[in-house]
């Protein structure tokens, strides 16, 4: 049996945000497998993330992004369940992020519950368009469309787009790690972009 030092428990709450007890068990688990024990832990954390998405969120904070030569800017509403994990410096960091993200990628709305009907029979109707000028039957359109709207949403939706500090991460898989690592729910808002010229 593999012998669980303090030091492993202490590097894999550095690495996860999890409880002693937790790492702990983990390890033992894992037989002492740094990566297993991580990864354990990271599907405990996505999966009691997952529970929590229902809970009220009313507390949270602003965040602020003022872009290098202050010509673009973005406020941001991201919301949590308590005051104490809005005043953490993980949470500020992340509504930090968030407002650099919207800076830098420009979604139009947060997420697909957001985009209007008007805006998806407009999109649908280029599309069918586009698709018919390019000479492709009736029969596969509905499916090709349906495709170019989740690629529209990948681009326009702020919770399906990649972290720009880790394109492979969406913003609502960012969000789930930090729901997973501060236990609390956490939504985003609203948000606002100033760009000078637009």
């Amino acid at each position: 049996m593999v012998r669980i030092t303090p030091s492993m428990i202490k590097d894999l709450r550095a690495a996860t945000g999890a409880g002693v007890l937790d790492c702990k068990n983990a390890l033992t688990d894992a037989a002492g497998d740094f990566e297993k024990a991580k990864d354990a832990l990271r599907a405990q954390g996505l999966a009691s993330a997952a529970k929590k998405e229902g809970r009220a969120a009313e507390e949270g904070r602003i965040g602020s992004y003022v872009h290098m030569g202050a010509k673009k800017a973005c406020l941001v509403e991201v919301n949590c369940e308590t005051d104490f994990v809005a005043n953490t410096e993980q949470f500020q960091n992340l509504a930090r992020d968030l407002a650099m993200h919207i800076v830098a990628a420009d979604p139009q709305f947060v997420s697909r519950a957001d985009v209007p009907d008007s805006v998806i029979a407009r999109e649908t109707a280029i599309y069918r368009d586009q698709l018919r000028a390019e000479g492709k039957p009736d029969h596969i359109l509905d499916r090709i469309i349906e495709g170019k709207l989740h690629k529209y949403y990948g681009e326009t939706c702020l919770l399906e787009q990649g972290f720009v500090k880790e394109p492979d991460v969406t913003i609502e898989d960012l969000i789930k790690r930090h729901i997973a690592t501060l236990g609390e729910n956490i939504k985003i808002g609203r948000f606002s972009r100033f760009a000078i010229g637009d």
